[in-house]
Formats: structure tokens, sequence, C-alpha cells
């Protein structure tokens, strides 16, 4: 494509390759991953600087409670940013299913359509083993046979 092409998106490519998303997706984890890290640093420096600012009249436990709300603010976005990661790892996998699902959907529909027809084509009826002899009594050749020659019966032996 034209890289002036006003509609080129910069990420339609990798949105459609599932491993180019994961690429992208797992530098983008990389990412803030490390800024996760910045951010847990900074919040400890915070919380040490937060603790440590009495003033003048406070009592052992006022400099902790102030602290406490601006704590709280630093762990909510290391929440947030620990479940983006997490997200980003979900849909990289999801994205790679998506495709094995459309590949898999194109030889399932195969696959009922060969059913479908075997199913709606009468099965071809097999020839008879022994031509039919006209003039001679049928006899099967099943459980209800002669069990010995001196239990033929009305028939002839050969």
């Amino acid at each position: 494509m034209n890289s002036n092409d006003p509609n080129r998106s910069p990420l339609r490519d990798v949105a459609q390759n599932p491993e180019a998303t994961a690429r992208y997706l797992a530098d983008v984890q990389r990412v803030l991953l490390d800024i996760g890290k910045n951010l847990e640093t900074l919040a400890l420096e915070v919380r040490v600087h937060c603790r440590d600012t009495h003033v003048e009249g406070d009592r052992f436990y006022d400099a902790w409670l102030r602290a406490q709300p601006v704590e709280r603010a630093f762990r909510d976005v290391l929440k947030n940013v620990q479940a983006i990661t997490k997200g980003l790892e979900k849909s990289a996998f999801k994205r790679r299913a998506h495709d094995e699902a459309v590949v898999n959907t194109a030889r399932k529909r195969k696959e009922k359509e060969l059913e479908k027809q075997r199913k709606n084509t009468p099965p071809l009826q097999a020839a008879p083993h022994n031509p039919p002899q006209y003039g001679v009594q049928a006899h099967s050749h099943g459980y209800a046979g002669p069990a010995s020659i001196y239990d033929l019966g009305n028939r002839e032996s050969a």
C-alpha cells in the first residue's frame, strides 16, 4: 500500500496477522510492566515521604492517616496496570484462537456438507451373492440349516 494513502492505518497490517498482533501486544505489555516497576518505586518513595511528614501538634498516627488516601490511589493505579497487562496477554491468545476458529469453521462446514450428502444419497444395494435358481427350492445357509447329512429332511444331498 502507499504510505501517502489517507485511509491507511499503521496498525491495519498488525491487526490482520495474529503473530504480528501478539508481538505488538507483547511490546506494549513490556512497556507497561516497565512503567509498573517505576510506579511501584514511586509509590514506595511517596509512602515514605508522606508518612514522615509531621505537622506540629500531630499525634503519632496523624501522618499515617493523611498518607492513606495517597497510598490507596497508587495501589489502585498499580492494580489497573497489572490488569491491563493481563488483558493484553489474554487478548493476544483470543486473537490467535479467532484465526484457528476461522480455519476450523471452514473445515467443519465441509465435513457437515459431506455428511449431509452422504445422508441424502441412498446407499447402493449390493448384488445378491448367488443368482436365484428357478425351479430349485431356495434354502437358507443360516442357523436353521441341517446339522448333519442325516438331517436333510426333504432336501437332496450332493
